[in-house]
């Protein structure tokens, strides 16, 4: 696995954005990537262990480094925990799925916005299965990795 961390950047596939909660949530993003450690996935991770918070400039910086990444991405993760809304998330959700990109969505059962997010994601993208804990996401993710054609090891 190669793990890009914002600020920093990559060009490997096959590559998977983690979208989610950040801000007032655990980090559920260390999960995923202790789960997908073995694979040969490039992780970008929006979330920084040091968020340089006195910078004017970091959360403009931030924005567009995920804006950047969530398009170099060959996959996009979502996960909607429960202790926060996500509204950002629910925005990159409604845009991506507009795509053909793959899309992996995971929704704790206590989120507030469960059921939008599943009916939505049903109508505009059926072939997308909404997963209930980050255990069924990552299956998920590692169903898809292991259809994609092999990928040659150094």
């Amino acid at each position: 696995m190669n793990y890009v961390e914002c600020p920093h950047t990559a060009e490997t596939s096959p590559s998977l954005f983690l979208a989610g909660g950040i801000t007032g949530c655990p980090n559920w993003q260390a999960i995923v990537v202790e789960q997908l450690q073995e694979t040969p996935l490039t992780l970008f991770n929006p979330r920084r262990e040091q968020f340089p918070i006195d910078d004017p400039t970091a959360s403009t910086f931030q924005i567009r480094w995920e804006y950047d990444h969530l398009r170099k991405a060959d996959a996009i993760l979502f996960w909607f925990p429960c202790e926060t809304l996500c509204p950002i998330v629910l925005y990159e959700l409604g845009a991506w799925s507009m795509t053909s990109k793959p899309l992996f969505v995971g929704v704790h059962p206590h989120y507030q916005r469960r059921q939008d997010v599943q009916i939505q994601t049903a109508l505009v993208r059926p072939d997308v299965a909404i997963a209930h804990s980050l255990e069924d996401l990552v299956s998920q993710v590692l169903h898809w990795l292991h259809s994609l054609p092999a990928i040659e090891n150094d």
